[in-house]
């Protein structure tokens, strides 16, 4: 098959409706840096910190990965992706071919984490290899950062190919010392496959004991793909009980490759989910709290927005 792009749409104005959330306030229709480590603020943006975060992104039979490439270059600040970024298997062809001609211009901004996409390469060295040291240690795929006053957990679902995420596993262990080495009043993790999903893969245990860590040392979010759908999750335990002090999850899977509808009744922690809409996570991390919208592509309106506080 023949690796083409297509073209993209201009932007569009949305439209919001309000909703009230239980711990949150949330509006909601239908329904930069030199490497894994240190402190690396936004490129562009003048005060609190901007996250923008998607996965499951590069697909060259895609428009819409060009689409929100293009919502980017509105949007400052510092880009995490989160898995499955470059269709199917995630080649350095695809990778140079997929995704870079939608998402590339904004690189040198981005922390990335792999998908189980990028391992149907040997070594997933298609993605280590167009990341260079933005992606960590090839045989990790694993590390950590400053944001502003928050500190940001990048880790690697791909259990098997790192040597587990199990209590005591070597990525375990290192997210705890990790953790410990660095409290703060506001901590975010993310990686590709979601602990909580009402999407087509749904829960995923296997990551279980990386969210226990990160519910041990307070931390107050987690952003996932893999599901390509839109979920936001109301705060709760690794086990999946809900509690004001637990964490929010989000899943971002609307990056660019094509969507899948939801085909199960929406789970009672589910706080809001979307299966129609491409677009990516703006996230501005104040202090001790953060604002949270989901930004649609250029023609959809589907969006999510609300302000939360940290632990």
């Amino acid at each position: 098959m023949s690796l083409t792009r297509r073209g993209s749409r201009p932007l569009w104005p949305r439209v919001l409706g309000v909703c009230a959330l239980a711990g949150a306030v949330a509006v909601g229709v239908g329904a930069g840096c030199s490497g894994p480590e240190g402190t690396h603020p936004p490129a562009g943006t003048v005060g609190d910190p901007v996250l923008l975060a998607a996965g499951d992104i590069g697909n060259c039979g895609t428009t819409q990965d060009t689409d929100t490439g293009n919502l980017l270059d509105a949007l400052p600040g510092t880009i995490a992706l989160l898995g499955d970024l470059a269709y199917t298997s995630g080649t350095p062809t695809e990778f140079n071919t997929c995704f870079d001609p939608a998402w590339g211009r904004h690189k040198a901004r981005m922390k990335p984490t792999p998908g189980n996409h990028e391992y149907l390469t040997s070594g997933a060295a298609g993605y280590y290899g167009y990341f260079g040291a933005l992606a960590g240690d090839p045989s990790k795929g694993y590390y950590s950062y400053n944001l502003g006053d928050w500190h940001l957990v990048a880790l690697n679902s791909n259990c098997a190919a790192v040597g587990g995420c199990g209590a005591g596993s070597a990525q375990e262990t290192w997210l705890r010392q990790d953790l410990a080495a660095n409290p703060r009043t506001c901590t975010l993790a993310y990686w590709h496959h979601p602990r909580f999903s009402s999407g087509s893969h749904g829960d995923d245990t296997t990551v279980q004991p990386l969210w226990k860590a990160l519910d041990d040392a307070g931390a107050d979010l987690i952003l996932t793909g893999h599901d390509h759908d839109y979920e936001r999750w109301k705060p709760q335990t690794a086990a999946g009980t809900a509690t004001a002090n637990g964490i929010v999850q989000f899943v971002v899977g609307t990056g660019g490759t094509s969507l899948r509808a939801f085909t199960s009744a929406q789970p009672a922690n589910s706080a809001l989910r979307d299966a129609s809409t491409w677009g990516v996570l703006k996230l501005t991390l104040h202090s001790t709290s953060y604002d949270w919208e989901f930004v649609p592509i250029a023609g959809q309106t589907f969006t999510d927005k609300g302000t939360g506080a940290c632990h």
